[in-house]
């Protein structure tokens, strides 16, 4: 960057910070409201739901990884992009209204009311944490790197130093602000996302006299893979089994990002089921609009720079929308394109912060609210407090995590966080949400055989170990044949749910077959939460 970019980005950096700041303390709850916190009342309109909704699915990682497969395996990027916008388009068909009117603060609410217990609620908890916190940590790390390099740091301590104040800063968001003041955050990103984006994608498009077609021709001469560039294949060329490898990491994609708690924890805060249509109508635009943005800026950066000098920069692509929102003004760029460059900067900085601080909060509610309070007489106050110290000690656990792996590929622990959730949490919500039969000890062979499965398997992928990339690329103890364990953790999270089920007692099997038909209507129909029984 030059210094004038440098000394733009972190005035706006700033400027952000501030802002983000101050938007917390002023929406944050006033008083011990639980609904206030948890919920934020109901307070947004569908439209700013819907871009909360989408700040939250967006993460770096999606900006960041997708662009840089786009950029680098070409067509393989662009399924990947269209799969994160069919996930959310899953969750809104799906499960939003069911979701919506089962639960009330977090997916415990969602699987305790035809399935009430302790241990129901920690096994939510756990799979929670275990799904969100390596997430956290490729969030945390990430936005330690950027700020260092803004701010000319190479010191590997100075680095450190970076991704505590960064973490300090994303735990204020949570415990001040709640779900309110992270929602005007995540509309802030979406917003800055978007229009920096889309910016950027049209001037990109300008070089090459508004012809997509011509768009892609430079970019598979640019990519040196010749017509393979824009055939399926490319991504798993080296695997035994390309085509279920794909099947899988798509799979993964799809059923683990509906269901990752910080993105469901916002179908709770819709009053009605017809504002919860509204909201996810909004969301699935706006994911939509920025796959085609990223998927643009990933065929620009290969056509204006080369495939071989995205991966010299960054063997992952990592930074291939950074080096196209670049490459998009040409070799003279002008005080208006510095401009927009920092406000691309600045809009990474804020959605790396802002996932962080959603995922924190999600956290914080399930461990507050499923673990500390429930069964025990908590008055609101107290609760609200066990709130803001589990946000703090969420957030300090991902700080220390994320110094540990600052230094290796953190692209398995991203994998593994979608594949938790499509492995553990989808089969549990569709199974409590859809089947009569479901048992609790079905539930928990679910939850914990999911997350145990996924977490095993993936041990052996080349992610971790025998490729350049990998985590430990001076090892070599792969075993699995995927890239991704969703073609072996999904059907086994799903059969575990149903055998558990039917090795259920058989009392136990018709007593919650009786508690989701009294509550199925509830669930199903779109009738108000308020009304509805509570377990």
């Amino acid at each position: 960057m030059s210094e004038e970019a440098q000394t733009m980005s972190l005035v706006a950096f700033t400027v952000v910070v501030t802002l983000t700041l101050l938007l917390c303390v002023l929406t944050g709850p006033d008083r011990d409201d639980l609904d206030e916190f948890y919920t934020g009342f109901g307070a947004l309109s569908p439209i700013r739901n819907g871009l909360a909704i989408a700040g939250d699915y967006i993460s770096a990682a999606t900006v960041l990884g997708t662009t840089g497969v786009v950029a680098l395996l070409g067509y393989d990027g662009v399924v990947l992009a269209l799969s994160t916008a069919l996930s959310l388009t899953l969750l809104m068909f799906l499960l939003a209204e069911p979701l919506r009117n089962a639960g009330r603060f977090t997916m415990g609410d969602v699987v305790a009311r035809r399935m009430p217990g302790r241990a129901v609620r920690i096994a939510v908890c756990a799979a929670t944490l275990a799904a969100l916190l390596p997430l956290m940590m490729v969030q945390l790390a990430g936005a330690g790197d950027l700020l260092a390099f803004l701010l000319g740091f190479s010191d590997d301590g100075l680095k450190t130093g970076c991704i505590v104040a960064l973490g300090a800063l994303m735990i204020s968001y949570a415990a001040i602000g709640g779900m309110k003041g992270t929602a005007l955050i995540q509309i802030l990103k979406i917003v800055m996302l978007l229009g920096s984006g889309a910016v950027v994608a049209a001037l990109i498009l300008r070089r090459f006299d508004w012809d997509p077609g011509a768009l892609l021709a430079a970019a598979q001469r640019g990519s040196g893979a010749g017509p393979a560039f824009l055939r399926s294949g490319l991504q798993f060329a080296d695997s035994p089994n390309p085509r279920l490898d794909m099947i899988s990491s798509e799979l993964t994609v799809v059923l683990g990002g509906a269901a990752l708690p910080h993105v469901t924890m916002r179908m709770y805060t819709a009053r009605t089921a017809r504002d919860i249509r509204r909201s996810m109508s909004w969301a699935v635009a706006s994911v939509s609009l920025f796959v085609l943005v990223i998927t643009v800026v990933g065929f620009g950066a290969t056509a204006l720079i080369g495939r071989a000098a995205i991966a010299k920069d960054d063997p992952q692509g990592n930074t291939a929308y950074l080096l196209g929102s670049r490459a998009a003004f040409g070799a003279h760029t002008s005080t208006a394109e510095t401009l927009l460059f920092t406000t691309v900067t600045t809009a990474l900085f804020l959605t790396l912060l802002a996932s962080v601080a959603g995922m924190i909060l999600a956290c914080a509610n399930s461990l507050a609210h499923d673990v500390f309070a429930h069964g025990r007489a908590c008055p609101p106050r107290r609760e609200m407090m066990l709130a803001r110290a589990s946000a703090l000690a969420t957030g300090a656990l991902a700080i220390l995590l994320a110094v540990l792996v600052k230094d290796h590929s953190l692209q398995p622990l991203a994998t593994l966080s979608f594949c938790l959730g499509a492995s553990a949490l989808a089969p549990a919500l569709v199974y409590s949400l859809f089947w009569r039969r479901y048992t609790r000890t079905g539930l928990l062979w679910t939850l914990l055989g999911g997350t145990l499965g996924a977490t095993v398997l993936m041990t052996g992928t080349n992610l971790v170990s025998g490729s350049p990339g990998a985590a430990f690329p001076n090892h070599d103890f792969t075993w699995f044949p995927f890239t991704t364990t969703g073609i072996a953790s999904i059907p086994l999270g799903f059969l575990l749910g149903w055998l558990g089920t039917r090795l259920s007692d058989r009392n136990e099997a018709e007593d919650h077959r009786k508690r989701y038909e009294a509550v199925e209507g509830w669930i199903l129909a779109g009738a108000g939460r308020g009304e509805a029984p509570r377990s």
